[in-house]
């Protein structure tokens, strides 16, 4: 059986793509990429440099002459992946809360979009890839054997979304935590760069009734089926 080298996975916010995407990786032995990281690194790199972030052309020159490379995790200290920044491990660095404050507005800019495309497409091509993002299938590789736009609805995702923060001891109650998903799928979708929307070859599996083992299976014999 040949199995598709190259598998996109899409969807809005917490629809459940990167668990998805993580446990599909596993299973297969193939490299789990969440194209996010990259966005992660460049503001990493800016706020080492001191730079202003306001500064769209030289973090798109950073995005643009930074070598931001995602390879298979080479320590068992729970990563999923390596994220190197012109060889530098940057894997835990990147997690920083000044860079969760902060990477919303580096990734909004249509230069690094554009930057980071292009070298998440250099790792895609290498094979043997599961990609997640919002703009894999549409965008960042068009050719993926496989493509499945994981969706579920804005209130199955907000009430995911607030077992997290409950369980983080984020004091937070569902009706924000809605509204905040509604706003998040309306900038994802109204974007003028790579808006969220399944590729029109896309498997579209809503994820509303199913648990994660049942959304990994479902998956699995799409991978089985693929060609």
């Amino acid at each position: 059986m040949s199995l598709p080298s190259t598998i996109a996975i899409d969807g809005p916010a917490a629809s459940g793509k990167s668990t998805l995407a993580r446990r599909l990786a596993e299973r297969l032995n193939y490299l789990y990429f969440d194209t996010g990281v990259m966005y992660r690194a460049v503001t990493w790199l800016a706020l080492e440099r001191q730079a202003s972030l306001e500064d769209e052309a030289l973090i798109t020159r950073f995005a643009e002459e930074t070598q931001i490379d995602v390879r298979p995790p080479s320590k068992d200290d729970g990563r999923a992946y390596d994220v190197l920044v012109d060889g530098e491990d940057v894997t835990w660095a990147i997690r920083s809360p000044e860079v969760d404050a902060n990477v919303s507005v580096v990734a909004a800019y249509a230069g690094v979009r554009r930057a980071l495309t292009e070298q998440q497409r250099r790792i895609g091509l290498r094979g043997r890839v599961v990609m997640v993002g919002r703009d894999i299938g549409t965008v960042v590789l068009p050719e993926a054997e496989l493509k499945i736009y994981l969706d579920a609805s804005v209130e199955e995702r907000a009430r995911r979304r607030y077992q997290e923060c409950v369980a983080r001891g984020d004091a937070v109650t569902y009706e924000e935590v809605l509204q905040a998903m509604k706003r998040r799928d309306q900038i994802d979708s109204t974007r003028a760069v790579a808006p969220l929307r399944p590729a029109e070859d896309a498997v579209i599996l809503n994820s509303d009734d199913l648990t994660a083992e049942q959304v990994i299976e479902q998956v699995l014999s799409y991978v089985r089926n693929c060609g």
